[in-house]
This record gives C-alpha cells, structure tokens and sequence, in this order.
C-alpha cells in the first residue's frame, strides 16, 4: 500500500492505493496527481470526451452522452470536478420509450438487423415470412414500429399457394406441379412435365433476363429467381433447363408498392420529409407533429390507406381510423 505527500493523492480511488506483486511484475505503477484533480469517471450505458492526459483539472465539467436508447435521468447531463470529486455524476437510465427485443413471430424471421439488447423510439424492425407463407394482403414482408415503449402489432404469416413450396407436398426446387393446378413449369409439350426432361443450366446458356429480379441462387440443376425491393413475384422462383435447350416458366415481377409524397399530397398533421415508399400489404407508422402520435399506412392494391393522426394507445385499441 501507498498514499502521497501532501496536496497530492494516488491516481485511483481512496486516499490509499494498492499494487500487487504478480509474476515478477508490479500491476502498475504507482502515480500521484493533484487533490484537486478528478480522475476519470465510468458511466455505465453512457460516454463522454476523454481528457488527452487522462485526469481532470479542478472546476473542469464534461458532457456525458447516453448509449442509443437510454437518457439522462432528470435531464442532468453534465459532471463537474469540485476539488478532486465529482458532483452531479450523471445518471444514464433506459429510456421509457425504448423497445426491448422484438417479439418472436411465427413464421417470419427479422431481416437486415444487427443483434441489440434495447430500440429506440421510431426503431422499425423488418420481417420477412418463411417459404410458403405471406402477409395479410399479399407479399412476404412487414415491419415493426417501436412507439412510445412499445412494439406495434406485428404481421402475421399465413400458408400461401407459392410454387416450389413445400404447399400441396410439392418438394421445393422439384420442378413437379402440384395436381389439379392446372398449370405446366415449361411451355410446350405434354411430356416436359417430367423431372427426366430437365438437365444442366449451362446446356440452355444465357441465363434469362427477369426485369426487376435477379438470380439469388445458382445452382447446376436449376436457377432461384426474387424479385427486387417493391416487387412481388408471379409465378414460380425455380427456373430448369430443359434437354432440348429451352428454359422453363420465368416469374414475372410486378409493382408492389404505394408512394406518400407530401408535397403532392399532403396529410394533416403527418411529419415527413421526403418520400416514403410502402410495400403492398406493408404497415407503417408515420410520425406526426405531435408527441407519441402517429398515422398508420398501408399499402392496398396500389392505393395508399392512411389513418388520423392518433396516440399509440389509440393505435392498439384499434379505435383509430
């Protein structure tokens, strides 16, 4: 143990400080500074601008900026070094509008999300539903809207009639149609119906152009087509080659989407800047100038459904329209 002369103190907590003896090496070395001086403070879920030489001069403050979904409880934000201590040591607490984790929906995982412990207000979350399933309206995905502490009403995936699925106890990537559909996977003659017919995808060549989708799996026997952002698909998403050098149905994408410009049309008392783009059977909350208020879009058939602006709470009684 070691404490210092007079007007000085050691560079840790407490008027006395403590090195220990490990391996043949000290575990630091002992250093004092002035009584005055303020050493650096730990703020939990919180941070502020490190001093170049580690310590704090007498009457110096810093500004403690709390961590993504949490805030300075009773707004104090500020520490000031009054004579070697602290005082008003700010507070970082978990904000009463943050989310927790979002809520686990069947048959839907969330998209494009890095794993985090807390949301913060407006946070939207994005789920996509698994194969074979689609949201209420048409489409594959819907988002989440942290408001005022609390996630609103997720989607809800329901059984589709998606080729290649596994809908009707089709394998998916099978090529084989369901009986009774009615429908053939390649035009031309009855007897391209069977898996024998199809070979490689290199034996058909170039593969085929689908405006607004892409290839998003290659493999020797077939090709996985999804149709870009604002787009569903029509039709199936495995596409084969047949041994005669032909390609079997492609998917067709279609506009899926809504547009709130409010310059062209404006909404009272909805906050937005720019253009907001919806996906068919997609919901979102749109802030409105008001604290915890919002209107809820959604996109239907190409027109854009809009609410009042309205309280959250007024949002989960569904007594807004």
């Amino acid at each position: 143990m070691y404490g210092c002369d007079n007007g000085r103190k050691p560079a840790v907590e407490g008027w006395w400080a403590t090195i220990i003896c490990q391996n043949g090496t000290w575990s630091h070395t002992p250093q004092c500074i002035d009584e005055q001086a303020c050493i650096p403070l730990d703020i939990p879920n919180g941070k502020y601008k490190k001093s170049p030489k580690g310590l704090y001069d007498n009457k110096q403050s810093i500004y403690i900026k709390c961590d993504k979904g949490y805030e300075s409880k009773n707004r104090d934000a500020t520490a000031i070094c009054s004579n070697g201590t602290w005082t008003s040591v700010p507070v970082c607490e978990r904000s009463i509008e943050t989310c927790g984790e979002p809520p686990k929906i069947p048959h839907a995982v969330i998209i494009h999300q890095e794993y985090q412990e807390l949301f913060a207000a407006d946070s939207e979350v994005q789920y996509e539903c698994e194969d074979g399933y689609s949201v209420e309206g048409g489409g594959t995905k819907d988002s989440i809207t942290c408001m005022s502490g609390n996630w609103t009403e997720g989607p809800k995936c329901q059984r589709g009639t998606h080729l290649g699925t596994r809908d009707g106890g089709v394998t998916p990537g099978s090529g084989i149609q369901p009986a009774g559909r009615g429908l053939s996977p390649i035009s031309g003659s009855n007897e391209k119906g069977s898996i024998s017919s199809f070979t490689t995808v290199n034996h058909c060549g170039a593969y085929p152009i689908v405006p607004n989708g892409d290839v998003v799996k290659d493999d020797p026997m077939f090709l996985k087509y999804q149709c870009n952002s604002f787009y569903k698909r029509v039709g199936p998403d495995i596409v084969r080659c047949h041994s005669e050098g032909s390609w079997s149905q492609l998917p067709i994408c279609q506009e899926a989407y809504c547009t709130m410009d409010l310059a062209q049309n404006p909404v009272d008392g909805v906050k937005l800047s720019g253009v907001e783009y919806v996906t068919e059977g997609e919901t979102k909350y749109i802030r409105c100038i008001w604290r915890a208020y919002s209107s809820r879009v959604k996109c239907i058939s190409g027109e854009l459904i809009y609410t009042q602006c309205c309280h959250y709470d007024d949002h989960q009684r569904g007594v807004c329209s």
